[in-house]
């Protein structure tokens, strides 16, 4: 279970209204980087961000704030969520999920990903939730890593294709009790946090 914080003075908390141009701006420019690895895909994926961005509700929006700057920043869904999609069954979710992890380009790889997955663990655990889920594709290399590193396993059941050429594959961290207490352990003894 590798949750580490290494930025100093990084403060985890709700996002605000008045957050939303910021954290647009911190979620298009951390997916752009994916644009060239699906150019067939990146038009219509960077406009399904934008619509997500523009009604977040039930979400739950946490951001990471660095010196006043918004450097990341993700959605927790809430249990029975439902998702509709074209062309498709609606999906329920069973557990929480998260979705949009995004870091700012100039903040990636120093923990802010991890500082806000540990808070959506954190949050997952309080609510007595069996399992926190997501949903990531190959091209997204680091943020698997990641995910894996933090005890993410691969949940083909959970999968869908957002196109017929295109696999969005499903993760799940289960928090049976043994799990929980040390994902637990590893969330909560980071020092002061403000949600």
């Amino acid at each position: 279970m590798a949750i580490k914080r290494r930025i100093r003075n990084l403060v985890i908390r709700d996002a605000r209204s008045k957050d939303y141009d910021e954290i647009l701006k911190v979620t298009l420019s951390a997916f752009q980087e994916h644009a060239a690895l699906m150019p067939l895909h990146w038009e219509s994926y960077r406009q399904g961000i934008i619509a997500r961005l523009s009604d977040v509700k039930p979400a739950e929006q946490i951001v990471a704030e660095k010196d006043s700057t918004i450097v990341g920043t993700v959605l927790l869904f809430p249990v029975g969520t439902v998702f509709t999609m074209p062309d498709r069954a609606p999906i329920t979710l069973v557990y929480p999920e998260v979705r949009l992890l995004a870091v700012a380009p100039s903040a990636q790889g120093r923990g802010v990903g991890a500082a806000l997955m540990s808070e959506c663990i954190r949050r997952t655990i309080i609510s007595g939730a069996a399992a926190l889920t997501l949903h990531t594709t190959d091209v997204m290399h680091v943020a698997r890593r990641m995910y894996e590193q933090i005890g993410f396993v691969r949940a083909p059941e959970l999968d869908f294709h957002s196109t017929k050429d295109l696999i969005i594959k499903g993760y799940r961290l289960n928090l049976d009790k043994k799990t929980a207490r040390k994902v637990g352990k590893a969330v909560f003894s980071r020092k002061s946090r403000k949600t």
